[in-house]
Parts: structure tokens; C-alpha cells; sequence
């Protein structure tokens, strides 16, 4: 079993526990509370024992459980069970329900603790670690949120064995963003270390910017262009499999930025094929229709926003040329 832990502000942190059998941790993790509102989605066959009372409230598959309507009616539950601020949180799923289970901890009371049984690898490496939180808007994903740290998260890797194939490559999607972070060694390693790695890696970046105010961008590394076509696309295109081709463009703008050679933005295109990710754009998503979501996008300061490789690593770039997005986008079809 690998336990790291995520530092934060104020001398405080909390437990990542990684490896098989990481769920029965969970009594050793909670905070000391009285009851547990578990949220998670039909088919998430994990078995929780918090050691507490439980109730189980359900939400809907897929991105479209990401919304406000959700949001309401899961405090509208809490509020009819009774939970209190001496109570807890638990998101026993993937990245869509880490997200709306933490989302909902930070604004149930204003603020109830939660924890996270992370069950698929996109979450396990990425979207259970680091408090970022929210659901989408008809005009883009995850534009309503909070930063909500959980108390702990566990990374049960037994999880993994019975995910369809489509589920495990979207995770490979993030895991190849963290290839460029510093991770160069994650793609030759086991699934264990694999996971710990990504998680070490975002545990750093975390510490050091827990609010993303500055350094914590990087992590945003592929995503503007993969949340447009998630957005465009009704989220036909799973996330992971969005952040696959968002790299490749990403690399080739930066190629035409003149901020990498051809050689790095090769590395970009041969890691993808390495996890068997898509690296085109999918049919029928117009250059307006994206130009004007990634206009949308969080970063977005000054004109369109990127965050790009470079001579000095992953960094946010600002006021990027539409004209040169647009020549992008067409080599990315």
C-alpha cells in the first residue's frame, strides 16, 4: 500500500491511499462523524463500510450529472435526512461523481468534509486529488465549482480490473498530461505506481498553488480545447479521450508558436498512440464553435488562453492568435 500525502496552506494535509484493498481504509480516514450521505451512481458495485450510519443517494450517469439540478436535489436529500456539519461526505465513483460529491460538501452548510473512493483511473489520478470541485453550464464544463479539499482519498486499484477498456484508456488521457509534467517515467511503470505517480506529481503542483492563482494552471495542460469538444459534442467524446487530442493540439501550437521543435511535438503524437487515444478532432465540431467555447474557457485573462509547452516547461499563455488557432485546429482534423 503507497500513502502520500497532499500538503496544503495553513501546515494542514490529507491521505492519498493507493494500491488494492485501499477501500478497506476507510474507517481509518474518515474524520469522526455520526452519519455518512454516500454519493455514487447505479453499477458502482463497491462496497463502503464507514462504521457509521449511511444513506446512499444516487445520481445520473455520465456529464450530464453535472449540473445544478443535481447540486439541489442531493441538499434537498441531506437537508430531509437530517445531515449536519458533524456528519460527512463520501463519492464513491469516478470523476463525475468526485466532482459533484465535493462540490456539494463545500455548499451543503456551507461546508460539510468529504472523502473520496475513487473507482476509476481518470479519478484515482486526477480528479479526486486536489479539492477542485464543480458542474457544467449549457455554455461549458465546469464553470460553477468550489475549491473543496477532501479529508482523504482512496485509490483502490482492485477497481480498475473490472472497468470496460474505453474507461481505462480515458484515464490514460490524464496520465499522459503528467508525462509533460515531470512524470516522463509513469508510461513504463506498473499500475500501482503508475497511479502514485500521478498523484505525487499533482500533489506537488497542489501545494504549491492550492487555489490555482498561478503554478496549478499546468494542470489544465490539453484541457481547453478538450472541454470545447466535450461541450460541442454533448460529451460524446469522453474526457480523457478529449485531453488526448487537446495534447496533440496543444503540441502543435506550441510548434507553431515556435516554442517547441518538431521532436517534442512528435513525443506528443507518439505517447498518445503509446496509450491508444484518439489525436483528431471529431467529425462535424466547426473552428467557430470551438474558438467560441475556448473563448469561454476558466483561464481565459486576456484573448485566447493556452496552456502550452515551451523552453522553460507547461505554462498558460495569453492573447494567442485566433488565425493561428484556426491553422491549428486544421492540422489537428
Amino acid at each position: 500500500m503507497i500513502d502520500i500525502h497532499v500538503p496544503l496552506t495553513g501546515g494542514r494535509s490529507y491521505p492519498v491511499v493507493v494500491g488494492p484493498g485501499a477501500i478497506k481504509h476507510l474507517q481509518t480516514v474518515l474524520p469522526p462523524v455520526s452519519r455518512v450521505a454516500v454519493v455514487t451512481q447505479d453499477g458502482i458495485e463497491v462496497e463502503v463500510d464507514p462504521g457509521v450510519e449511511q444513506r446512499v443517494f444516487t445520481i445520473p450517469d455520465g456529464e450530464q450529472a453535472k449540473t445544478l439540478a443535481t447540486i439541489e436535489k442531493l441538499c434537498s436529500g441531506f437537508a430531509t435526512w437530517g445531515l449536519t456539519r458533524g456528519d460527512a461526505v463520501l463519492g464513491v465513483g469516478g470523476g463525475v461523481v468526485t466532482d459533484v460529491a465535493g462540490f456539494v460538501a463545500a455548499s451543503y452548510h456551507r461546508g460539510v468534509p468529504v472523502v473520496h473512493v475513487a473507482t476509476t483511473l481518470l479519478a484515482q489520478i486526477d480528479a479526486a486529488i486536489g479539492g477542485k470541485t464543480g458542474v457544467n453550464l449549457p455554455e461549458g464544463k465546469n464553470l460553477v465549482g468550489a475549491f473543496w479539499q477532501p479529508a482523504a482519498v482512496l485509490c483502490d486499484t482492485d477497481t480498475l480490473t473490472t472497468l470496460p477498456e474505453r474507461e481505462m484508456r480515458c484515464g490514460r488521457g490524464e496520465m499522459a498530461k503528467y508525462h509533460f509534467l515531470g512524470g516522463e517515467d509513469i508510461k513504463d511503470l506498473e499500475i500501482d505506481e503508475q497511479v502514485s505517480r500521478c498523484v505525487e506529481i499533482k500533489a506537488e503542483v497542489v501545494a504549491a498553488d492550492e487555489r490555482e492563482a498561478g503554478r496549478r494552471v499546468v494542470l489544465n495542460y490539453g484541457h481547453t480545447l478538450a472541454h470545447a469538444i466535450e461541450t460541442i459534442g454533448c460529451y460524446d467524446m469522453h474526457h480523457g479521450e478529449a485531453v488526448a487530442v487537446g495534447l496533440v493540439f496543444a503540441a502543435e501550437l506550441a510548434g507553431a508558436m515556435g516554442r517547441i521543435d518538431a521532436e517534442r511535438v512528435a513525443e506528443h503524437r507518439c505517447l498518445i498512440d503509446h496509450y491508444d487515444l484518439p489525436r483528431v478532432l471529431p467529425t462535424g465540431v466547426g473552428d467557430n464553435e470551438l474558438l467560441a467555447a475556448m473563448g469561454r474557457d476558466k483561464k481565459v485573462l486576456d484573448g485566447l488562453t493556452f496552456v502550452l509547452d515551451g523552453p522553460d516547461g507547461v505554462e498558460p499563455v495569453h492573447g494567442v492568435d485566433p488565425s493561428l488557432v484556426r491553422d491549428t485546429l486544421d492540422r489537428v482534423r
